[in-house]
């Protein structure tokens, strides 16, 4: 893996964390008890960016770490990937 491939893998697994870990606790505006006027009742809160984004950012670093490790270790090949179907049959 060279860095560019890092650098997309990385990019990936944020934006795939990201989208699993902003609906996590949130609550509506029905929760809250103040619908604000013209939005739906199951519209969002109120986001903590911040913390969200801060939690994003460890679990991709993360994952990215272990995928990483994995792909430059050697551990899976390309050879075993292309073979990856002979598995399955």
């Amino acid at each position: 893996m060279n860095l560019t491939g890092g650098i997309v893998l990385y990019a990936i697994l944020w934006f795939l964390t990201l989208f699993v870990v902003v609906p996590i606790g949130q609550r509506s505006q029905q929760d809250a008890g103040e619908i604000v006027p013209g939005t739906p009742a199951g519209a969002p809160e109120g986001t903590p960016w911040k913390r969200k984004l801060t939690q994003t950012t460890l679990i991709s670093a993360a994952l990215w770490a272990v995928i990483a490790g994995v792909i430059l270790g050697g551990f899976v090949s390309r050879a075993d990937i292309a073979g990856f179907d002979r598995l399955l049959r």
